[in-house]
């Protein structure tokens, strides 16, 4: 356990050298997300109605419901797309094929890619938050910051399978997941992003329930906006464990059978 931690934190620091020597990636970041809150509060201020409001599921305002639904949005795109830019990034620096025949074991090397990007889309998550609370007025007073840290973890677990899933897509055919932008698709219109699923057709009401993005979205509403504490939440975190139990063997599984097959074929690091 002791050398699986020291080999983890060693792909982080790796990653956190890398990115330290473009500074100013975190400045021009910092004033996205300025502009991203600034954009969501007005366009809140436009569309704000006391019915829209009795609809919300915390009964709040649309702006606190859309910009937690937007940062998630970003969240679930890092889930997706960290794997793949770690595998890419590995590759076109010629170091993948030499990563891969030392005795760094899969599961060490797919988590200690992915720790950095998912750290730094914590810290850009904070930053949102951070400008909506100091100048939108976003509420921070009635979060339960527990079960915020539990949420965001769980969600890691569910989603990082299909993060892997669309890695091993990579691996076989050298190019991106078109899968992976259509669930990015069907998740901002069925998953709860910017407006409560309420408020969709039966059909489409029924397809957000299959989505782990709904449930996701639902705990963190509710930890972040209404205080509620993790035993509240048992049903959306069960269920995403639920996601995360099945979906992680079979990705990595996945993953291996890819890893094996591009190795056999000499395809390892051709793109």
């Amino acid at each position: 356990m002791t050398r699986i931690l020291r080999d983890v934190w060693l792909f982080f620091r790796r990653d956190l050298t890398i990115a330290r020597t473009y500074r100013t990636v975190f400045v021009l970041e910092a004033i996205e997300a300025l502009f991203g809150a600034a954009m969501f509060y007005y366009v809140a201020r436009f569309v704000d109605t006391p019915e829209l409001q009795r609809s919300l599921p915390q009964g709040g305002s649309y702006f606190a419901f859309s910009l937690v639904g937007f940062i998630f949005l970003d969240y679930l795109n890092a889930a997706l797309d960290t794997f793949d830019r770690s595998l890419e990034e590995a590759r076109d620096s010629g170091t993948l094929e030499h990563l891969l025949v030392t005795q760094t074991s899969l599961p060490v090397f797919v988590a200690g890619s992915a720790i950095y990007p998912f750290v730094a889309t914590m810290l850009r998550i904070v930053v949102y938050v951070a400008w909506g609370a100091a100048l939108f007025h976003f509420p921070l007073h009635s979060a339960n910051w527990l079960s915020v840290l539990t949420v965001l973890l769980i969600t890691l677990l569910a989603f990082s399978g299909l993060g892997i899933l669309s890695a091993s897509y990579l691996l076989i055919f050298k190019r991106g997941n078109p899968a992976k932008w259509f669930f990015l698709g069907i998740s901002s219109v069925a998953g709860g992003m910017l407006f409560p699923v309420s408020i969709l057709p039966d059909w489409l009401q029924f397809a957000a329930r299959l989505n782990p993005v709904t449930y996701a979205l639902e705990a963190m509403r509710a930890a972040l906006l209404g205080g509620a504490g993790v035993a509240a939440l048992w049903l959306p975190l069960t269920i995403l464990l639920l996601f995360a139990a099945v979906l992680l063997p079979v990705s990595m599984s996945v993953f291996a059978w890819s890893l094996r097959r591009t190795k056999i074929t000499g395809t390892l690091t051709h793109s």
